[in-house]
This record gives structure tokens, sequence and C-alpha cells, in this order.
């Protein structure tokens, strides 16, 4: 381990997913306790950054639009705009770079701020990791991302480890969302988030299984149901709905990513795919039922949190990201298994 300093300047490079980045927090948690007198920076894509509004902790939060900056290469513009960008980063003059995302770009970005300390993963794509000073291995008691990147925190030399998310929907988003609840007809009545897209088809739980368990959670708990998500998603909230026997509100592309974090805060169930919607629930500690298919719950699930996996094998998979039997297709996750998930998470 490096010997412990005082640092005054890190920086986080943890530009995407949503779900990813909540697995990062943890680490920011643990740099904060660990160095209160640090000025800490964060460099995500600019989509994302509103999840990084809700956290606390962070001093700076770095955008890099991917967007613009991408077209580097054949616009003018995106290469004049690269340039301030990376210029931005070697000015800033940090004393301490993670990179906890280990492609090439993001470990160029590390080595282009002139740091003479960054650390980042051993197992890396695009041969990132010849980029870094410190190449950190994996945790051998644990394939979970939260003990891997805090193990990257603490071989830089952090001593106060911690696991919670720094999550906290501003007043503003959480007065919208009542806005929007009341609007809705649901004005003080218990409520349960179904979260039924993802970013990938492989791990959308069919929408009939959603409504079928969304009518179950109306007659035995008693619950509301709203559907959220993406605008991309709103065709599936509204299958959900459409199958449903009972009223569903959909909420699904009405809300920012800190509207959305407030939602999921109030509700009294979530559930959801893999998706970072249900990793944000989780990680503010709401009652949460993630459904897994391929991907390993293993190191991605509900931190801490076993019994809010639904998945079959959930924790026999070994270290490996993605499982490809057939035998783990999200299809194989049948209703009655959520249905024992969830009794065993409100109960």
């Amino acid at each position: 381990m490096v010997q412990q300093i005082q640092y005054r300047n890190i920086l986080i490079i943890k530009p995407s997913a949503l779900g990813d980045i909540v697995f990062a927090l943890p680490a920011l948690a643990t740099l904060r306790a660990s160095f209160p007198q640090a000025r800490i920076s964060w460099l995500v894509r600019k989509e994302f950054a509103p999840l990084l509004e809700c956290v606390t902790g962070l001093d700076e939060i770095i955008l890099f639009d991917r967007k613009l900056l991408g077209k580097w290469w054949h616009s003018r513009q995106a290469f004049a705009e690269f340039r301030v960008f990376l210029k931005r980063l070697r000015h800033s003059r940090f004393d301490l770079v993670l990179d906890l995302q280990g492609l090439f770009r993001t470990a160029f970005f590390a080595w282009q701020t002139g740091c003479s300390l960054r650390f980042g993963m051993s197992q890396t794509r695009e041969g990132a990791s010849l980029f870094y000073t410190r190449r950190i291995l994996p945790p051998e008691e644990s394939n979970h991302l939260v003990d891997y990147y805090n193990k990257i925190v603490s071989e830089a030399g952090a001593v106060n480890l911690r696991t919670d998310y720094p999550i906290v929907p501003p007043a503003q988003a959480v007065e919208s969302v009542r806005g929007k609840l009341v609007a809705a007809g649901l004005t003080d009545k218990p409520y349960a988030v179904l979260i039924s897209g993802s970013a990938h088809a492989s791990k959308c739980w069919p929408v009939e299984r959603f409504a079928a368990t969304a009518q179950r959670l109306a007659r035995e708990y008693g619950f509301a149901i709203v559907a959220a998500g993406s605008k991309s998603e709103q065709s599936l909230a509204q299958a959900v709905q459409q199958k449903a026997l009972i009223p569903i509100v959909s909420l699904a592309g009405q809300t920012s990513i800190p509207e959305l974090a407030a939602l999921l805060k109030g509700a009294r169930l979530v559930l959801s795919n893999d998706t970072g919607p249900g990793h944000i629930a989780a990680a503010m500690d709401v009652p949460t039922v993630v459904i897994f298919g391929h991907t390993n719950p293993a190191r991605v699930g509900p931190y801490g949190r076993p019994g809010w996996v639904a998945a079959v094998n959930a924790f026999g998979r070994g270290p490996g990201i993605e499982h490809h039997d057939p035998t783990y297709g999200i299809t194989q996750v049948t209703e009655s298994m959520v249905w024992d998930t969830i009794n065993g998470v409100l109960q």
C-alpha cells in the first residue's frame, strides 16, 4: 500500500453507465472520509452528470460530452473543444487520479492529467492499464465491484473504508415528484415502482410477468403502481399498462435523474431489471428486487443484500461478469421466484 498522504486534489474517472457510476459511489465516500480536506472531482459523461448532482462529498463535476468530443478527428469544432478539455485536465494539477472505467479513452485521460499517481484495474480492455502507474488486482475475497473500487482507493492510501452510497435527492426534485404523484391521484398513497426497461433487451424480464406481479402487489399489499424509466422505455411501460388488469401510472420519460431518484426514494418497493434506476433504489436502501439474467449478481447485485436478488443460481456462478449458459437467461426467472423474493424483502 502507498504510504498514506494527505492528497489535496483527487480525480475520479468514471464516465458511465448509470449503474456502474452508482457502484463507484462508496469509493467516493471512502475518499471523502479518508481525505476530508481534499478537493474531489469526478469526470462523467454529460448525460449521467445529473446523478452526481444528488451526491454528497463531491466538489466538482467535469463533463465529458462524448457525442461532441468523439468527433475530434473529423470536426474542427470538436477538435478545438477536445484540446480545451485535455488542457483543463492538465491544468487542474491533480495529485491522485483513479480510473474506475478501464478503457483506453479513460486511461488516456488519466495520463493526460500529468499526475504521477494514476491508479486503475489490472484487468482492463484496449490496453488501458499501460497508462497507469499502479495496476490493482481484484480482491480475492469478493467479486463485487464495490469491493474492487474500494480496494483501488485503499491501495492509494484511503483508510476509512465505506460501503454506503452518498445519494440524497435534491429538495426541488422531491417537490417536483410530489406534484406529479398528486396530479396522478396518488396523494399519500403507498406505491411500488416498476422498472421494466433496460439498455439491453436480454436484461428485460417479460412485460406480461411485470404486469401479473403488479396485480399481485396491488391486491396483496395495497400498493399503487408507478412505471418509471427513460423516454426510450416508454413503450415498455405502456405495454405493462395494457397487460395489467389494474391502473398503472406511467412516469416513464417524465422525470430527470434527480426526480427519478426522488420517486424511487419514496417507494415502498422497487421491482427492476438489472439497470441503473434499480441500482439507484437499492443504493438508497429502498426495498428493491433486482431481476438478473446472464449478468452475474455477485458482481453487480445490491451490495450486501443477497435477498434482494431474483435470479437462477444467483451466487454460484463464479467470478465472471457474464454467463451465457441458457439456464441463466432472463426468461428462466419465474413469477414465483420474483414473488418469493418480494415477500422476503417486504416481510
